[in-house]
């Protein structure tokens, strides 16, 4: 059964986000949704709760670095020091995980691509993961390397008192929802070899879509439950906006 075509609007990131918690039960997708979501459960379900027993520690001490003609604003900026560790830490266990369960993310992008076509690419299944791990984890390394300059210089933010604790989280939000776009467009467009710099000026072109779905897709991965299973429902998301938007210019014929 091939995928209904969208309308001449452009649909949202919202849409997408939506359509992936449609598409992980496609018949036929089901059963490549279970390695991801396994290594998921695993990985987040256990970060998640080592990171709920150190906050009482954390958020204090990060507290303690607001100087004193600002604490009357400490109301304002607990809230803020608490989003801002779950942002970093989301968004740093989501990269571990992802890294661990690219190959099944990628053949998961895979099969839902071809059953939304019906279209199935070429080289698919386990044999193909095996023959394309070291481009995969090459690919993996090539984001990591994006992210890491630019998170750094938004972690170096906090350190300025006051308008670093109050603009950092704002701006980490933005950042993690580009990124997390990347991160999970990717398998789509990685499985049809497109350049990384290709594929971030393609995402660029909707920047304002994939931000929404980004940033939905954080929102969720701070949610405990909820993001044990956020990661196969954004690598189908991604995917259908990849048969959507991008496949008719960069898809392998």
């Amino acid at each position: 059964m091939s995928y209904i075509q969208p309308p001449s609007k452009p649909a949202s990131g919202i849409h997408y986000f939506a359509e992936g918690w449609r598409l992980i039960s496609r018949p036929g997708i089901k059963r490549y949704v279970v390695l991801p979501l396994m290594v998921n459960v695993l990985l987040m379900g256990s970060a998640f709760w080592w990171l709920f027993t150190q906050l009482g520690d954390w958020i204090p001490r990060m507290m303690s670095h607001v100087p004193e003609w600002l604490q009357w604003l400490s109301y304002l900026l607990w809230p803020l020091a608490v989003i801002s560790v779950l942002l970093v830490f989301s968004y740093l266990f989501s990269t571990i995980t992802n890294l661990i369960a690219a190959p099944f993310c990628g053949l998961l992008a895979e099969k839902l691509e071809g059953s939304l076509t019906g279209k199935q690419l070429p080289d698919t299944g386990l044999l193909g993961i095996a023959k394309d791990l070291p481009r995969i984890m090459s690919r993996e390394w090539r984001k990591l390397m994006y992210y890491l300059p630019r998170a750094l210089v938004l972690l170096l933010l906090y350190f300025i008192p006051g308008v670093g604790q109050t603009l950092a989280p704002v701006l980490w939000f933005l950042f993690s929802a580009w990124m997390l776009a990347i991160q999970y467009c990717d398998y789509p467009f990685d499985n049809h070899k497109v350049g990384f710099t290709d594929m971030r000026r393609a995402l660029r072109q909707h920047k304002g879509a994939n931000l929404q779905f980004g940033a939905l897709i954080s929102l969720f991965t701070m949610i405990p439950i909820v993001n044990l299973v956020i990661l196969p429902v954004a690598v189908c998301g991604a995917t259908a906006m990849w048969v959507d938007r991008y496949r008719p210019q960069f898809a392998r014929h």
